[in-house]
């Protein structure tokens, strides 16, 4: 780890560009990282939206981790392919999704699949697809804790349609799903007390559900920025997705986490137009573009400011140009990772400064076979 041209290949000439690169022995610290910091691995369920990859997915079970979330029938027909033993689809599905999701659950009997309702009129269409298909249908309750994306806040509008999932005879009421990410404090003494301050009504709801003689509802929390503080809480499974690549965007909002970049792009020059200015083949179609600039660290071309973006090009301002050339190969990585793997099919495994191997993107697909 600690050689500092980690992340070069050899060979590059045989490269297309642009490409994506992975490299196990960093992936491995960071599921490593990940179990020493839960503990236990009943308590840990990675999300698998950052890779959409078996190997990778292999590689956690192979750790024993048998918990997973998704975000996606694609997603979630890998696991299912890979046999994981429970997944989560933290996507609550509607229109065609909801008979998707009822022939995921048929078609891979020995995964247990459950997913997120947040809505008394989602809970009857599932409720009414259980009971047609004869199944049932294991159910999370979905909590806004502050986010406002996805959910139903934390009150007695949640103990409610929890209360209608338990007494439901076509449905499992699993527990509750809380998604954070709205929490990116840098100082993680702040984001943790913010973690903590936004966790108090979905303790006081479980507490709640307990006092209604519900039998105590299961928690999955956070995503990776809360993920250190969420490993701390008894009976919660904490749910991280990025720290299984990382990225530079977390790696400098998030510091103190020692998580190890294990993605990195290949990109080339493909042109100098004028003075000051270089051309990289990494526009919109190869990495994540809803980010402000700079959208990726070179991790070889110190001082440049990027400056605009199109499908096909990245243009930066250097200015030092005696040593950048039309063809060099340089290398970059993305500052958001999960939607910059799904412009990828393949990913070039690297190891010893070696391509070794090639892993398919499997579930970058909308639809796999469901």
């Amino acid at each position: 780890m600690a050689n500092e041209n980690w992340y070069s290949i050899l060979y590059p000439e045989e490269v297309i560009s642009p490409s994506l690169l992975v490299y196990p022995d960093r992936i491995q610290h960071n599921i490593d990282l990940m179990i020493s910091m839960i503990g236990d691995v009943n308590h840990l369920r990675p999300h698998i939206k950052t890779y959409k990859n078996a190997n990778i997915i292999n590689m956690q079970m192979a750790k024993g981790i048998h918990k997973f979330k998704c975000a996606t029938i694609a997603e979630a027909e890998l696991l299912g392919d890979c046999n994981a033993a429970d997944v989560l689809l933290a996507m609550q599905p509607v229109g065609a999704n909801a008979q998707r999701f009822i022939e995921l659950i048929k078609k891979y009997p020995n995964t247990k699949f459950s997913t997120l309702v947040d809505n008394s009129k989602t809970l009857a269409v599932l409720s009414e697809l259980a009971a047609y298909n004869n199944i049932k249908i294991p159910l999370w309750v979905d909590i806004n804790n502050g986010m406002n994306r996805t959910g139903i806040a934390p009150d007695h509008s949640a103990l409610e349609l929890y209360t209608q999932l338990h007494k439901n005879p076509n449905l499992i009421a699993e527990g509750l799903h809380v998604y954070d990410g709205h929490l990116r404090n840098t100082d993680a003494a702040i984001r943790e007390a913010d973690c903590n301050s936004a966790f108090e009504p979905v303790l006081s709801l479980k507490n709640s559900i307990v006092n209604l003689k519900i039998t105590s509802p299961k928690i999955v929390a956070g995503g990776s920025p809360t993920f250190p503080f969420h490993c701390k809480r008894e009976n919660v499974d904490a749910s991280p997705g990025t720290t299984l690549l990382w990225d530079s965007g977390y790696g400098s909002l998030f510091p103190e986490m020692k998580f190890l970049s294990a993605a990195v792009l290949f990109t080339r020059i493909v042109s100098k137009p004028t003075t000051g200015i270089l051309c990289f083949d990494l526009g919109h179609k190869s990495i994540a573009p809803e980010m402000p600039f700079p959208r990726i660290e070179f991790l070889d071309l110190k001082h440049s400011k990027q400056i605009s973006q199109s499908e096909e090009h990245l243009v930066v301002e250097y200015d030092d140009l005696t040593i950048p050339e039309v063809g060099n190969v340089h290398y970059a990585i993305p500052k958001h990772i999960c939607p910059t793997v799904a412009k990828y099919d393949t990913l070039n495994v690297i190891k010893n400064n070696t391509i070794i191997d090639y892993w398919q993107v499997t579930a970058r697909t909308q639809k796999s076979t469901i």
